[in-house]
């Protein structure tokens, strides 16, 4: 355990440039190591999870290997030649190297054991087993609570494997994902029909690396993404813009911490990413983009926010896809703004790395919000910009990255502080946070 107290913070003032895209940097590694020959990877997010992909990626037979800060090099094994790894591939906390993983060995002749730390053996991974088994994958998974199917877990990929047309259930980027990553090495042509659309890091990725894959809007205004299997992939670099959803910790914090004034360089503003900006706006943030490009496909910017007076508001359900791993951070937003802050459609929340509509109800409400938790989301009545009473004692984390950023955010914003019982987990995805949010404070 590694307890702190994050108290209260005069203005925020300085630029800043957040880690690499964590879904970019899984990627980039993943098609890597399928592509023929030799790729370069510039700011790839060095944390627990993505160095969990890249030994995955390595325990496969592709050559893997850091040069410096950020900048990688990984010599591919191409499409269909991954090698069985002679022990169970450790994924960490990473839920997003287990699904895609899942589907990347699915469609190859060999047998993979997954593996994961406490938090990550709770998390739910039928809906991925259901369109691989499709697909011809065969998988014998632990007995989760309710029936559902956990690591450890075993795949038995398939050769070859049947091409599928698989419409979502629930939009999921990872489910979606998986599937044409198992459709690379599947002969045909793989389809996903998503019915509210998702993050498409993995559609623009396959595209730079050579896949031939479309993607259309169909009448009924569901996405058609369709993916040709037996696939030759090039070598590429790739350059990999800031994570939007490390960012997001930072925009809240300016927006509410009086008096700051903070750049953040080289943000991620993929449109299915970019939705917390948008809401953000709508409340009242003041967030100015500046010096916008497009790095590796990916339209990028740098952020200048400053502290604003906040409103509450209803948030549309339909945005969920595009922010869901920025709502814990807006519900510290939204406890400091003026009037209610109502959020629905979040089921997706209780089965991250903890049940983060729970985990976050408890911890805001610790700290002195007024919060309602509903089925499917979060309803809170802000304070109108007074700071949060802060906590007594330590906060549960739960062992969730997100939690603890979130509410390292809320003790700058409290009157007493807040102290969280472990920040371990921000590991996994943002090392340098702490020591980052510290120098904006100085």
């Amino acid at each position: 355990m590694r307890p702190r107290r994050f108290l209260p913070a005069g203005p925020l003032r300085g630029r800043i440039r957040v880690p690499g895209d964590k879904s970019i940097s899984h990627r980039a590694i993943m098609l890597s190591a399928l592509a023929v020959g030799e790729s370069r990877i510039t700011g790839l997010l060095e944390g627990e999870d993505v160095l969990a992909t890249a030994a995955a990626m390595r325990a496969m037979g592709a050559e893997v290997e850091r040069l410096d800060e950020g900048e990688w090099r990984v010599h591919g094994v191409g499409v269909g030649s991954l090698l069985q790894p002679q022990t169970a591939l450790d994924m960490g906390n990473s839920g997003t190297s287990t699904r895609l993983l899942m589907g990347l060995v699915a469609s190859h002749p060999i047998t993979t054991t997954f593996i994961g730390d406490a938090s990550l053996s709770k998390r739910p991974m039928g809906r991925v087993i259901e369109p691989l088994s499709l697909m011809g994958a065969a998988f014998e998974a632990s007995p989760g609570t309710n029936g559902s199917q956990t690591l450890p877990l075993m795949v038995r990929g398939a050769l070859p494997g049947v091409p599928i047309r698989y419409r979502l259930p629930v939009a999921s980027a990872q489910v979606k994902s998986a599937v044409l990553l198992a459709g690379l090495n599947t002969p045909g042509i793989t389809t996903v029909v998503e019915p509210v659309p998702t993050r498409d890091h993995s559609e623009r990725m396959l595209r730079g690396f050579g896949a031939r894959l479309t993607a259309e809007t169909d009448t009924d205004g569901a996405r058609v993404i369709a993916l040709e299997g037996e696939a030759e992939l090039r070598p590429q670099d790739v350059e990999v813009p800031g994570d939007p959803s490390s960012a997001a910790f930072f925009l809240v914090a300016g927006l509410l911490v009086p008096g700051s004034d903070i750049v953040i360089e080289n943000v991620g503003l993929n449109p299915t990413r970019a939705g917390l900006i948008g809401l953000l706006r709508q409340m009242g943030g003041s967030i100015e983009e500046t010096n916008a490009r497009v790095v590796g496909g990916e339209p990028v910017a740098d952020l200048v926010v400053r502290h604003s007076a906040l409103g509450g508001i209803e948030v549309d359900p339909a945005i969920a896809p595009s922010m869901i791993d920025e709502f814990p951070v807006l519900f510290v937003a939204a406890a400091l703004a003026q009037g209610r802050t109502v959020t629905s459609g979040l089921d997706e929340l209780r089965v991250k790395e903890s049940d983060r509509l729970a985990a976050m109800a408890a911890a805001l409400g610790a700290a002195g919000a007024r919060i309602e938790e509903r089925e499917d989301g979060l309803v809170i009545e802000g304070t109108g910009g007074d700071p949060l009473r802060g906590t007594d004692g330590p906060i549960t984390t739960h062992l969730d990255h997100r939690i603890a950023m979130t509410m390292a955010v809320c003790g700058l914003a409290s009157r007493h502080g807040v102290e969280l019982d472990d920040t371990r987990p921000i590991a996994t995805s943002f090392p340098p946070f702490e020591a980052m949010l510290d120098g904006l404070a100085q």
